[in-house]
């Protein structure tokens, strides 16, 4: 497949040779054929070109993850047209910035967000509104627009048109600052990092893998959609989080990426089970897990001795029905990216046998550019540079990478493109590295949130919040404060469903000081945590505090509590 220049290419050779296979799934069980997906692409295409869609205009898309939203998404690329999505969870003036600066004649999107639209599109360029589940509010049915499309529309002479430096997709990067900025990947981009997935992951049709991140995010659009129809893999919809765990155990995935904090509810779905057991059987099962942890690392390593093989071997049916009552006892490769994960959490799934790896992208990459590759996992790392990809470390720390799936720029904005992206095609990241003897690439923090306190000392609050996490699964958020200061203070925000796991509330306030003060046994003398408070708020993904992708705002929440960090320097 490596001769597809577009993805247009891409999914028409797949259809046609994958053609009565199942291509999309619904938590249902509903599935399209790879036959059938390519018809209701070009049926879709055909009823956007009569609405006026032509190359190189925007369409806006909001839904959730559904099959609908793969075929309205390659039908307006076909087109040779710029399909994108938008967070389902943007309020209004932000759904209102995003498609005026993306001028969208056309938006698809489902019955349930027709609301929060209508009070968006004052003052945008939206001329028609389509929904995919049927008419409502002022929205046409998508049925209606296929139906209503010109004959004698050549479906294969609108992507054969189509050109690898055409714009594929917009990505709006949610940004821990301010306003979002529109990466545009190209298709020549996309292709470079599907290439390079193959070459690193050995994707095949015989794949199956999980929609259910959002399809604003690129991670989802890489590893799910993208991937999906370059390589006719078996991709189920999860339109819901709160379908995930049984969308896991009823699909079984061989490929599975999420962030850490869906991997942390993994785990705590798991804790809750096991605190619940008879306690002979959670004796059992934390026994091999411990003796998973101790003598995980030697297997992989080839250092065990014949009686250590034999005790592992031995923990291993336990292990086994762990990764099966998660869904993830058929993954091969596994892998948690976007936001650092805890050492502790990484390596509880190793230890019950499940291969996580820690990679690093960013939109602006189409993707992934460093990856632990399969077999070869190095925890506290986020790995090596994929194929294709190079990567070179600035004077002070900064990592540079150079890609053939670099974005094309931030639409609209050649100062802010040329102030990342130098004229030697170096994407300057933000984040500051270490790379080992090996090449692998340990991320220390971004550029700009090292902390400097008063004494002159430069520390990583990232590392910092890292060990808070670690020392209590209660803890979700920490924000420290430092830079400028005379030490460092914490505002920590628990992590709601395992407190509820844990038997609700009682005693929190105790339960993280003193998880505070076993962090601060693993920091250094500056590093250490002087004063904390517990929060009692609810930070939404796509709020003030956290980004969609549950990045942490730090100048948000710093200007929200900066009366209670005030207090936190005056005890």
């Amino acid at each position: 497949m490596s001769d597809a220049a577009t993805l247009c290419e891409a999914l028409q050779h797949t259809a046609a040779t994958r053609g009565p296979a199942p291509a999309l799934h619904t938590v249902q069980g509903d599935a399209l054929t790879w036959a059938e997906y390519a018809e209701r692409v070009a049926s879709v295409a055909a009823g956007l070109h009569g609405l006026g869609v032509r190359h190189g205009d925007t369409v806006a898309l909001m839904l959730t993850n559904r099959p609908e939203f793969h075929v309205v998404d390659c039908a307006a690329f076909h087109l040779g047209a710029i399909p994108f999505s938008l967070y389902n969870t943007l309020p209004p003036d932000q759904l209102t910035d995003v498609l005026t600066r993306a001028r969208a004649r056309v938006l698809v999107t489902e019955r349930r967000f027709l609301p929060v639209l209508r009070a968006s599109l004052a003052g945008t360029d939206v001329e028609h509104l389509i929904a995919v589940d049927g008419p409502g509010d002022g929205a046409t049915d998508l049925a209606a627009v296929e139906a209503a499309a010109p004959t004698g529309f050549d479906f294969a002479e609108a992507w054969q048109r189509v050109r690898p430096d055409d714009v594929l997709t917009l990505i709006h990067t949610s940004g821990t600052t301010g306003r979002s900025k529109a990466v545009e990947i190209t298709h020549a981009g996309m292709a470079a990092q599907l290439d390079a997935t193959e070459q690193l992951l050995g994707i095949t049709h015989e794949d199956s893998h999980l929609s259910f991140l959002p399809a604003a995010h690129i991670a989802d659009r890489w590893a799910s959609h993208y991937t999906n129809l370059r390589f006719g893999t078996r991709l189920t919809c999860v339109p819901d989080l709160k379908e995930l765990p049984g969308a896991l155990t009823s699909v079984r995935p061989t490929l599975f990426g999420a962030v850490p904090a869906v991997w942390q509810r993994l785990k705590a779905g798991l804790d809750a089970a096991l605190a619940e057991a008879d306690p002979g059987l959670r004796a059992l099962v934390e026994g091999c897990i411990a003796t998973a942890r101790r003598l995980g690392p030697g297997r992989r390593a080839g250092t065990l001795t014949a009686e250590e093989t034999k005790e592992l071997d031995e923990a291993e049916p336990v292990l086994a029905e762990l990764r099966k009552r998660i869904g993830l006892d058929r993954a091969r490769v596994c892998v948690t990216g976007a936001a650092p994960a805890s050492a502790e959490l990484v390596g509880f799934f190793h230890a019950i046998g499940v291969p996580l790896g820690d990679a690093w992208g960013m939109s602006e990459l189409s993707g992934m550019a460093l990856m632990n590759p399969p077999g070869d996992l190095r925890p506290g790392t986020v790995g090596r540079p994929v194929p294709g990809a190079r990567i070179r470390v600035a004077e002070d720390g900064e990592l540079l990478v150079s890609a053939p799936f670099l974005m094309r720029g931030y639409r609209d904005e050649p100062e802010l493109t040329a102030r990342v992206l130098d004229s030697d095609g170096w994407l300057h990241t933000g984040d500051v590295v270490t790379v080992d003897d090996d090449g692998n690439v340990r991320v220390v923090d971004r550029k700009k949130d090292i902390i400097i306190n008063t004494g002159g000392k430069n520390m990583s609050p990232t590392r910092i919040e890292t060990v808070l996490r670690d020392a209590s699964p209660l803890i979700g958020h920490v924000v420290v404060v430092g830079d400028g200061r005379p030490h460092n203070v914490a505002l920590i925000l628990p992590d709601h469903e395992a407190v509820t796991a844990g038997g609700g509330s009682a005693g929190l306030d105790g339960t993280i000081a003193a998880a505070v003060e076993d962090a601060n046994t693993r920091l250094s003398r500056p590093e250490r945590i002087r004063a904390h408070a517990v929060l009692r708020d609810v930070w939404e993904p796509g709020g003030p505090q956290l980004t969609v992708t549950l990045k942490v705002r730090r100048g948000a929440v710093e200007q929200r509590y900066a009366q209670l960090i005030e207090s936190l320097y005056g005890r």
